[in-house]
């Protein structure tokens, strides 16, 4: 759950607009990159010799900005955890360990991953000739459009990847504007161990956008971010609403909550302000975080209407 910095998207050399002699079906054409192009990605500067047509992505969230962007074809095997969009060539691959021979055997030309852990993964895939850039958790919605465009310039397709984060944008500002929780709290469960995020982590950032107090920020005095929270602290704490991002990973649902020993008296459990998400999409930070605002809206909608 470690967060990292911002990353910042150097995509050089893209081809100038075509000049005023052009013809229209050129003036018209979108400039293609310029290959090499130099990235300043998470694993350092990151130089991509010519357009990659077979990418290996082992990160879901990679994984769902590649096809987002229009690279889904460029895409030749995606890891054991990317289950969207259901067209991403699904394998074994582990993206915590990535079997370097296996990538390699797959003639893999740039690999997209989130863990490099001690730093082995880039190290090994640059020894067989591969070039990766390492995509971390976003820390905030801005470095998630980052990564997003980061990715676009290092497919060829950054025109389409400014136009989906343009898109996600005026699809989460619209929400925004048209949401007004009143100041109302809320719990999010990451497990049933009762971790938590608070209002400094990306998740956090979101419901804070709508206007929401998250419960969690007092119980986490070392900043982590993902606190694990005491079952006394949630009750007394009464929130209005509760989301689970635990639907899928553990089968918890409003059922088993209100089930919880002195949970039933709650607020939120007595109002059926049990938000059941969508592990994934709650999890992850690629174009649906659109969806992910939009049952957070829903939520407080269906709160304030009752």
């Amino acid at each position: 759950m470690t967060r990292s910095l911002s990353l910042l998207v150097v995509a050089t050399a893209l081809v100038a607009a075509a000049c005023s002699a052009a013809s229209p079906e050129e003036s018209e054409a979108e400039p293609a990159a310029e290959f090499p192009i130099t990235i300043e990605a998470a694993n350092g500067q990151v130089t991509i010799d010519q357009r990659p047509t077979k990418i290996v992505s082992l990160s879901p969230t990679a994984t769902e900005n590649l096809f987002a962007i229009g690279a889904g074809d460029q895409v030749i095997a995606v890891d054991d955890q990317s289950n969207y969009p259901a067209q991403a060539p699904s394998t074994d691959l582990s993206g915590i360990e990535p079997n370097i021979e296996a990538i390699a055997a797959m003639d893999a030309d740039l690999v997209v991953l989130q863990f490099d852990v001690g730093g082995t993964t880039v190290a090994a895939l640059a020894e067989v000739g591969i070039p990766s850039l390492v995509q971390p958790a976003a820390v905030d919605l801005d470095d998630a459009f980052a990564q997003i465009e980061q990715l676009g310039a290092a497919t060829d397709n950054l025109a389409d990847a400014v136009a989906v984060v343009a898109a996600m944008r005026t699809g989460i500002d619209r929400i925004v504007d048209d949401t007004d929780a009143g100041g109302a709290s809320y719990y999010h469960e990451l497990g049933p161990d009762l971790y938590s995020a608070t209002s400094a982590t990306f998740a956090g950032e979101l419901y804070a956008m709508l206007g929401l107090v998250n419960i969690a920020d007092g119980a986490d005095p070392d900043g982590f971010g993902y606190p694990q929270l005491s079952p006394e602290h949630i009750v007394a704490e009464n929130p209005d609403l509760v989301f689970l991002a635990d639907t899928k990973c553990c089968g918890e649902s409003a059922v088993t909550v209100a089930a919880r020993p002195g949970w039933g008296a709650m607020t939120a459990i007595q109002t059926g302000s049990i938000v059941e998400l969508d592990d994934d999409i709650a999890s992850r930070w690629g174009p649906r975080v659109v969806d992910f605002v939009e049952a957070i809206a829903s939520a407080i909608g269906a709160m304030v209407d009752a």
